[in-house]
């Protein structure tokens, strides 16, 4: 859809700053935007602390707010941006939960379409709609707010480490993008269709489960995409060393029958300098500094 002067107006502005945090690192991303695409200004990572971060969507997941906020302080030193003050935020994946719920048909009132959505609400995530609003994602988000806080930074966004990757599949292609996120709990995956999420699946398993369980992921999105399936998916993106890439590439072309090549961070658009970090280790938050453009 073309943008209109309107649209400069209302669309909220992004710093070119993010912060990313996993259970055992945390890494900070400054872009430019560089002619086809963005260049890495400054990035910086660093390995936590062992049990400093246990994410978990119904658990406290940070043990010590003192040392994570001084680890943080130290990290954005490092990079250069301790004057930095705005910044978005990716937290780990096993702290959070996200699905795409799909209502069919018409509901004959408001109050039928409320049910319907809670009980696939429930089936999603394990537990009411009323105790996810209160009992347990505010109390996790909270204290990745107060460790913010602490730090003096403002940090208006804040989405679970996919939705920070996601970003570099839209980049304005026909066919459909999938993400395979991995971590140490398991791996999630997203499936990409224009500008936003078909299908988000986040599946908790151990490492040798996780090929079995990527295959029925991929089936059921070729049973939901029927005969355009197989021309659809044009574009592989696999972060995070729990999953390895050419063995990934092999199951897409069991289940889905295209040959993949993962992407890389110059097949996205991003320039990062030789002797920075891995695309693998800032993917997350330099997806959310891109929203900055």
């Amino acid at each position: 859809m073309p943008r209109t002067p309107l649209h400069k107006l209302v669309r909220p502005r992004f710093p070119p700053a993010a912060v990313g945090i996993e259970s055992n690192s945390a890494s900070v991303v400054q872009l430019d935007r560089a002619r086809g695409g963005w260049v890495v200004r400054r990035a910086a990572s660093v390995n936590l602390p062992a049990e400093l971060i246990k994410p978990g969507f119904d658990r406290t997941n940070i043990s010590d707010q003192t040392e994570a906020a001084r680890t943080l302080e130290d990290l954005v030193t490092s990079a250069g941006l301790l004057r930095q003050r705005k910044f978005s935020a990716s937290l780990p994946e096993a702290a959070t939960r996200s699905a795409i719920v799909t209502i069919e048909g018409a509901a004959t009132s408001r109050r039928e379409t409320e049910e319907l959505f809670e009980w696939k609400v429930e089936r999603s995530f394990g537990a009411p709609l009323s105790e996810l609003r209160v009992s347990r994602r505010l109390e996790v988000l909270a204290e990745y707010e107060s460790l913010f806080h602490t730090l003096r930074w403002h940090t208006g966004l804040i989405l679970p480490r996919h939705a920070g990757e996601e970003q570099w599949l839209r980049n304005g292609n026909r066919g459909d993008g999938l993400l395979l996120t991995a971590y140490e709990e398991g791996f999630t995956a997203v499936l990409m269709r224009g500008d936003r999420p078909l299908v988000v699946r986040s599946v908790f398993c151990e490492p040798a489960e996780c090929d079995d369980e990527l295959h029925r992921i991929l089936l059921f999105y070729r049973d939901r995409a029927g005969a355009q399936a197989e021309a659809a998916v044009d574009r592989l993106l696999v972060i995070g060393e729990q999953l390895d890439k050419k063995r990934v590439a092999e199951i897409a072309q069991d289940a889905l029958g295209v040959n993949l090549k993962p992407l890389n961070a110059v097949d996205v658009g991003l320039l990062v300098p030789a002797d920075s970090l891995k695309f693998d280790a800032i993917a997350a938050p330099a997806g959310l500094a891109r929203l900055a453009w």
